[in-house]
């Protein structure tokens, strides 16, 4: 049995990283700055056999671009987060690095990127622009994209719908029906992740329990979003099987069908 996570920031791991101190690094800070071999390891052990390494920012997709080389088991995605759009919009040399990095080796995907007005830490405007220099990245280079989008998804769909190609996932999926049915009339993958092992909201298990099986891929988010019963520790791409195996249940499918699906899915978007 095979699974893959895709999404997760286990580049940013290493202790000796001299990188901003951000709610990432905090996390694995808390749980002692684990190597990356030592989460590969314990990924291998759950069956996890592929993680894809998650950029947020350019100095954050430059990290992961530099390290996936060095093990066969990783992947990258190069993103801008919309948190970080701000800093990165007025600054064509910043984007101009950015896209740069989009034919670099074991890069299969732009992103995570997209409009969260949950938090706003970028305006608006800048998000929607830092979006849009995204999207067409990856139309550019035909790449898939990974999408994080909350409370937004009204204007994320104006934006989307402008554009022709668009192949890709919606991240770390907690909305409900209409949004699924939203995502799926576009074509898109939904990730699903330990939100919905803990999750009290019957609108997020009964989407998760609709979203048709060549539709889903599975995820952990790591070091955030750890799943029950494991809440309070760190969260590591080995989680995705507790993930898989609660969606099991949830759905009446077997872990094995889960896995198939889901490992099938992720090749056929990421091209691995």
């Amino acid at each position: 049995m095979q699974l893959v996570d895709t999404h997760c920031h286990i580049h940013e791991s290493d202790k000796l990283l001299k990188m901003n101190d951000d709610e990432t690094r905090k996390r694995w800070k808390k749980a002692e700055y684990p190597t990356v071999q030592a989460l590969i390891a314990q990924a291998a052990k759950a069956d996890v056999t592929h993680m894809i390494c998650v950029g947020c920012s350019l100095d954050d997709s430059k990290r992961a671009v530099a390290l996936a080389p060095q093990y066969d088991e990783l992947l990258v995605s190069i993103g801008i987060h919309p948190h970080e759009a701000q800093k990165h919009v007025d600054q064509p040399q910043s984007l101009a690095d950015f896209a740069a990095l989009a034919t670099s080796p074991k890069v299969v995907a732009v992103g995570e990127c997209g409009l969260d007005y949950y938090y706003q830490n970028s305006p608006k405007d800048a998000q929607e622009k830092v979006l849009r220099f995204q999207i067409e990245l990856a139309l550019q280079h035909d790449l898939p994209m990974i999408f994080h989008v909350r409370d937004a998804f009204d204007d994320f769909w104006t934006i989307f719908d402008e554009y022709e190609g668009i192949r890709g996932v919606i991240h770390s999926f907690s909305a409900g029906p209409k949004e699924l049915e939203q995502i799926l009339a576009r074509g898109l993958y939904v990730g699903l992740n330990g939100i919905m092992t803990f999750t009290k909201s019957d609108d997020q298990l009964n989407a998760a329990k609709a979203v048709p099986l060549h539709h889903l891929l599975l995820e952990t988010d790591a070091p955030f979003l750890t799943p029950a019963p494991y809440r309070g520790t760190i969260c590591e791409p080995k989680h995705v099987r507790v993930t898989a195996e609660f969606l099991a249940e949830l759905r009446g499918e077997t872990l094995a069908d889960i896995a198939k699906a889901t490992t099938h899915n992720a090749q056929m978007l990421f091209d691995f």
